[in-house]
């Protein structure tokens, strides 16, 4: 795959949304072709899953199993066929997500998500796919690390929360632990961000992170 992957993580609140949007204009003006997209979600059976996620009740292996099968449809339907394109795919989390909020904050069996990864990510035409040693993984992962207090404050009254949304900030600790620990296992993969400060320097060490790894003038 010819294109670029980069992906954004981090609670709500953290800034993301932002900031893809913006990354996504500097990266069209310096004549890149954009693909945008979130997850879960991002096809219309993956959108389905998503509402289901968020919103209905059900236990942790059930949400993982839900959030890998959007992920398998993402990949197949957007993702792929855009980086194969040549093209940079934006896209608000993806798997390293699922390790933070089932992983982390529903403390889900770290194992079992792993061999949930490698069957979803297995790069299709590869001699390696049964073996699971080949995943599609992004090139470049942002992680808006911002404590859940001051993640609670900005989105107070901002719109009805979602099932996550609404965890206590115990669980969010948990999250913040999870993808600690993902970036402790992929080190070179992650740029974390200090989301704790105002949005222009939050840009600014976006900007860094991409002119660091030479993939924006």
């Amino acid at each position: 795959m010819a294109g670029l992957f980069i992906s954004f993580e981090g609670i709500d609140g953290a800034g993301k949304s932002t900031h893809i949007h913006a990354l996504a204009a500097a990266l069209r003006a310096s004549g890149c072709e954009v693909t945008q997209t979130r997850e879960p979600g991002g096809t219309p059976l993956a959108e389905q899953l998503r509402t289901l996620v968020l919103n209905d009740p059900m236990d942790a292996m059930t949400e993982a199993l839900l959030v890998f099968a959007a992920r398998r449809d993402h990949i197949q339907r957007v993702i792929a066929p855009a980086l194969a394109r040549g093209e940079v795919v934006l896209c608000d989390r993806f798997t390293d997500a699922t390790f933070a909020y089932q992983g982390g904050g529903r403390e889900f069996d770290w194992d079992t998500l792993s061999e949930l990864e490698r069957w979803v990510q297995s790069e299709p035409g590869t001699a390696e796919r049964a073996r699971g040693t080949r995943l599609l993984q992004p090139d470049l992962t942002f992680w808006f690390d911002l404590p859940a207090d001051v993640a609670a404050k900005r989105l107070a009254g901002a719109r009805v929360p979602d099932k996550f949304e609404a965890q206590p900030q115990a669980f969010f600790e948990k999250v913040a632990w999870g993808y600690a620990k993902r970036l402790a296992f992929d080190a070179k993969r992650f740029a974390r961000i200090d989301a704790n400060q105002s949005p222009e320097l939050v840009w600014l060490d976006v900007l860094q992170a991409m002119r660091d790894r030479a993939l924006l003038p």
